[in-house]
């Protein structure tokens, strides 16, 4: 059976370097708030292009705290709203609910399947403080309309920037090098999640904020360090979400392959892109700086496709099966209608697209697809 994700295979290529630094940690007799970690957080946040990383527990965290740090800055406060994709993971709207602010779900466009930029503004009323972008799938959900409808009714713009790193955002009016910036510098604040399956995966949780405002990133770490900018003084009610040495030093080694690995996706991408012509199964459109942290098809008849996959020896994952709206800690939403997002959680399934893999095996997945009545 060909793993939907084989970690173990993944790894396998850097896994002599991780133990070595791992093992550097463990000899160090330091495992958290150490240096390992603010090398991660000066890489990182140099990687990704912003002045600032604060290193956190998870991705839920991360978003989470952004949340709370704008409320202790007088930016927002309980009953505000929050501009959401309705089709996106749950985390995005449990950091949201957290704090309680209140989501407000807009359904993605067909083609992209990010956040409609054309239905944003009708759901923007005096209660709304900020929009959140979610860069589904490894594809950039920002465009200029986003930013000037932020600019224009003066929201915080946020990114949710879990599957998506190393992605790039190519503005439409340049195309010299200098136009390009990475999904996680295009807002006010974003949040990463380095959950093992991710692009850039720790080894277990882990999570960080990157953002250019140097007030937000002190309130962020203050507020994740029990709301304690110096030891035993707290100005904050804040929560324990630290990020350890051991993912620190997992993180770094990885992130120097990390643009290789996301090309090698790409190249598997473009197999399926280019040679799956079956009129049951509709492919994502094609997008040469997505980084594919997933690759979704679609079809009416998803479940029996999963089934004819794994009769072949094929695993796959269905992201996700349930919308935000149906699930059952939000039954106040259950009766609302998002139909583009329910045809979706209806008819997606992932399928294997990662550094892994060969070729033949992303060529074999797609005749499966092709030969599947």
């Amino acid at each position: 059976m060909m793993k939907y994700l084989d970690l173990e295979a993944v790894n396998a290529p850097v896994s002599e370097e991780i133990e070595e630094r791992v093992n550097a940690v463990i000899r160090s007799g330091w495992y958290l708030k150490g240096e390992t970690t603010q090398t991660f957080e000066a890489q990182y946040a140099h990687y990704i292009g912003t002045n600032h990383c604060v290193a956190c527990g998870n991705g839920l965290d991360a978003l989470t705290l952004v949340f709370r740090a704008y409320m202790e800055m007088g930016v927002m406060q309980e009953g505000d709203e929050v501009i959401v994709p309705a089709n996106t993971y749950i985390a995005s709207i449990l950091s949201v609910t957290e704090n309680r602010l209140v989501p407000v779900l807009v359904e993605p466009d067909p083609d992209t399947l990010q956040i409609d930029d054309r239905l944003i503004e009708q759901a923007v009323t005096e209660r709304t403080r900020a929009l959140m972008i979610v860069h589904l799938y490894g594809r950039c959900a920002y465009t200029d309309r986003i930013g000037d409808i932020c600019r224009r009714h003066d929201l915080k713009l946020i990114e949710d920037n879990a599957q998506a790193h190393g992605c790039m955002y190519r503005d439409s009016l340049f195309t010299n090098h200098s136009s390009l910036k990475k999904t996680g510098s295009l807002s006010d604040a974003a949040a990463h999640s380095f959950y093992p399956t991710k692009n850039l995966g720790a080894l277990g949780d882990a999570g960080a904020v990157t953002t250019d405002d140097e007030e937000l990133a002190t309130v962020i770490r203050a507020l994740g360090n029990y709301g304690s900018s110096r030891k035993y003084v707290f100005d904050y009610v804040g929560r324990n979400s630290r990020m350890d040495e051991i993912q620190a030093a997992v993180l770094s080694v990885k992130l120097k392959y990390l643009d290789e690995w996301n090309a090698r996706r790409k190249q598997l991408a473009s197999i399926y892109i280019n040679k799956v012509k079956n009129p049951a199964i509709r492919i994502p459109m094609s997008e040469r700086d997505c980084v594919w942290h997933i690759f979704p098809v679609f079809t009416a008849l998803r479940d029996q496709l999963q089934a004819w996959l794994k009769e072949h020896g094929v695993e796959t994952q269905i992201h996700y099966p349930v919308p935000p709206h149906r699930q059952q800690c939000y039954q106040k939403w259950n009766s609302l209608s998002f139909p583009l997002t329910e045809q979706i959680h209806q008819q997606e399934l992932s399928i294997p697209c990662n550094q892994a893999m060969t070729e033949e095996e992303a060529e074999r997945i797609a005749d499966l697809l092709n030969s599947f009545a």
